[in-house]
């Protein structure tokens, strides 16, 4: 399979897309503001005028999307992908979505013979930059060997969960552990700076031994720098910890830390940050993001 659609070409999906065509896929794209497939067009890729008419072209349709509305609309809707899709397909959401409705839309393949898997990711804009990222996969393991190979291009970990939407339960697992990570991380910080250390050096420090994790690597630099560009947006995490905490709801369990860390970011959400990286949580402790 060498024709992939691809819809959604933001901050982590036009990395991706680069990352195929340079692998030798034909790449259809579409995307709600056409200008953010400009560069994409211009390194080879085939721009489409909705979902409906990229499946069409397509053997593989791959999707990376907002929120749960967006995705069901994007495969449901007038002009979505089930319009076109047939058994020769195989369908990928890899936005974080909720698992009830990876589980709605493999139902509606199912019915039209049409496989289609649940595959969000982690790694950040970074990780689609180096094509490093993780995929945590949910759906039938035939689909999932098939488009293992195309997954591989951009990711350094690529591996099935089971079942329909356990990849999308995986990513809330992970997004539980971020949660943890980026309010650790923060009021490391914001403990240092009030200590009068040298934050610079705590990073480093603190990177060496066991309280080392991603987002202190990754974002704390960032902090420093004064860089809140997104590589995962604020607003997107908001939504995220909603569906993780409905679904623990659902299973009866209670997560006190992730409840505390999303009322947080929805706080800096409403203070205007929604657009901005995770890492501008600090901005509730540094409001102008300095120290």
């Amino acid at each position: 399979m060498k024709k992939i659609g691809f819809i959604g070409t933001g901050v982590m999906g036009s990395s991706i897309v680069k990352h195929l065509l340079k692998a030798g896929y034909e790449v259809n794209v579409y995307n709600r503001t056409k200008s953010k497939t400009d560069e994409l067009v211009f390194l080879g890729a085939v721009w489409c005028e909705n979902p409906a008419v990229v499946t069409k072209k397509s053997e593989v349709v791959i999707t990376i999307v907002g929120y749960p509305t967006d995705v069901e609309e994007t495969y449901l809707g007038e002009n979505g992908v089930f319009q076109t899709a047939t058994s020769n397909h195989i369908l990928i959401d890899m936005t974080t979505s909720t698992p009830t409705l990876a589980v709605k839309l493999y139902k509606e393949g199912e019915k039209r013979n049409i496989p289609v898997l649940d595959a969000p990711v982690s790694g950040g804009d970074l990780g689609a930059q180096k094509g490093t990222l993780t995929v945590m996969v949910g759906g039938d393991k035939e689909a999932f060997e098939i488009i293992e190979p195309i997954l591989t291009v951009f990711s350094s970990k690529v591996n099935l969960q089971g079942s329909a939407g356990k990849g999308q339960h995986t990513k809330m697992a992970n997004q539980i552990m971020v949660a943890g990570t980026m309010t650790g991380m923060t009021e490391m910080l914001v403990y240092a700076e009030a200590a009068n250390l040298n934050l610079e050096r705590v990073i480093d420090t603190v990177s060496g031994g066991s309280a080392s994790n991603w987002s202190l690597v990754n974002y704390g630099p960032r902090i420093l720098n004064e860089d809140f560009s997104p590589g995962f947006f604020v607003k997107h995490f908001v939504k995220d910890l909603k569906i993780a905490l409905n679904e623990a709801n659902k299973m009866n369990i209670d997560l006190p830390f992730t409840a505390l860390a999303q009322q947080l970011y929805e706080r800096l959400e409403t203070e205007g940050y929604a657009n901005d990286g995770t890492q501008a949580f600090i901005k509730l402790w540094w409001p102008e993001g300095k120290r």
